[in-house]
């Protein structure tokens, strides 16, 4: 950012993004990217040892040395001077255009967003409380919780994107799984602004397959792909997930899966781009373990990784704006101390030569016709910063397509024939369903579990 040339501008032929440098800092002479694509394997050489189950401690984040203090009448010599800049920003606000202000006086100076979009199973049923029972990717005429969250998160932090180009992924489908993302379109390209972002996402969900298991793991390594790519722009990574990352029932307790140990590892190793990842919790969660990761995520250059439930803040009792005000500050409110963490340790506007080379799969089948024809399947949405609530929805979306497979596999670990039913009617494997406490489809407390052969 802060450079005058565009990032469409500066696109190669394939579609991938180099984007614009930014203005404030010298660019290094360095090969032109992105690098011939290698297979994804091991994109970072050999493993770094591990320690607990967790990858090697990367060095912390040391703030810039303090002079010691002067004594009293030296300090009351002179008056005391408070900077405000890149300061953690105050919690009273009544609208999004508020925080935006208060973002910019705090110190961010700028900002691209990237977009991440889950796409599991799991959506179809953990909306049953939160989002009266419909699945978190139902398509109507009130925006469901990923289009707010897009548009909310969206709407604040554009003041900050001279050029407003938002690369959007989706994961967690039946074409990605865990392993891969896909793009929003087939050529690669970013998204134009929050607006065309939320048209592309209900043009895909009518053509895509829930599936799984659930990793962040190759969507924050695409966003580093990315931030790479454009020189070391600071850039901010937004997930919007319904649930946990994929954790077996049968991973002891204090081990983490596979797809647990990588999420962390991914973590851990964007801390050396200038990259903020924002995890946006929709649905009924749980959450416990997504706030371990906040809280507990092994020592890294800086802290880059923030947790928000959304449909906590969205369900308490104040006005519609002032919910979403507070959203966007809970999301974002540590941003500015990131963003001047990336200053002091350097890596902002540098090539850092450790990132991972992602390629995105492009879209799934069926959602490129109205891409190709340039169809607009609904009108924009307003900029307003308000949206009517969850409880005028009536219209019905498509369901999403499903498999005889579909239905004979575990809704939970999505690997397991299902073998066990409860007293509702709904099924799981016997290993899942040993330990539930409440039935994941319906909720309904478990008093009767009946192994089937």
């Amino acid at each position: 950012m802060g450079g005058s040339q565009s990032r469409s501008e500066s696109r190669d032929g394939s579609g991938r993004g180099r984007y614009a440098h930014s203005g404030s800092f010298q660019q290094p002479a360095a090969p032109q990217y992105p690098p011939p694509y290698q297979p994804y394997g091991d994109p970072y050489g050999a493993p770094p040892p591990q320690q607990g189950g967790y990858a090697a401690p990367y060095p912390a984040y040391q703030p810039a040395p303090v002079a010691a203090p002067q004594p009293p009448s030296a300090r009351a010599s002179k008056p005391r001077t408070l900077d405000r800049r890149y300061s953690r920003i105050a919690d009273d606000f009544q609208s999004v255009e508020q925080v935006t202000d208060a973002l910019a006086q705090a110190g961010l100076e700028s900002s691209n967003l990237i977009v991440g979009i889950d796409f599991t199973k799991s959506n179809e049923w953990t909306g049953k409380f939160s989002f009266h029972g419909r699945s978190l990717h139902h398509i109507s005429s009130v925006p469901n919780p990923y289009e707010q969250g897009i548009s909310i998160l969206g709407q604040t932090l554009s003041k900050f994107d001279e050029d407003n180009l938002i690369p959007c992924f989706g994961f967690g489908d039946a074409s990605t799984h865990d392993q891969d993302v896909f793009c929003f379109y087939p050529d690669e390209r970013p998204c134009n602004g929050f607006s065309e972002a939320l048209e592309r996402y209900r043009e895909l969900v009518p053509h895509l397959r829930l599936a799984g298991p659930t990793s962040f793991a190759p969507i924050i390594e695409m966003a580093m792909t990315i931030v790479e790519q454009s020189g070391g722009q600071y850039h901010v990574l937004l997930i919007i997930a319904d649930g946990q990352v994929t954790r077996s029932v049968d991973t002891a307790s204090g081990q983490l899966s596979a797809q647990e140990q990588k999420t962390v590892d991914a973590i851990v190793r964007a801390s050396e781009l200038p990259l903020s990842i924002v995890l946006v919790g929709v649905g009924d969660g749980p959450w416990d373990m997504m706030k371990e990761f906040d809280d507990n995520i092994p020592a890294r250059a800086f802290d880059n990784f923030q947790f928000v439930n959304f449909s906590e803040i969205m369900s308490k009792n104040m006005p519609q704006s002032r919910k979403e005000a507070a959203f966007a500050l809970s999301a974002l409110m540590e941003i500015p101390q990131q963003y001047k963490a990336t200053v002091e340790l350097g890596i902002l506007g540098r090539r850092s030569l450790k990132a991972p080379v992602r390629v995105p799969l492009p879209p799934p089948a069926g959602s490129q016709d109205a891409y190709s024809y340039g169809a607009k399947s609904f009108s924009k949405p307003t900029t307003s910063s308000s949206y009517p609530p969850y409880e005028t929805a009536h219209t019905a979306a498509p369901a999403a397509p499903s498999s005889a497979y579909d239905n004979q596999v575990c809704p939970i670990c999505l690997v397991n024939p299902k073998d066990m039913a409860f007293g509702c009617g709904h099924q799981t494997c016997c290993e899942c369903g040993q330990t539930l406490q409440s039935c994941p489809i319906c909720r309904t407390p478990i008093s009767t579990r009946i192994k089937l052969y």
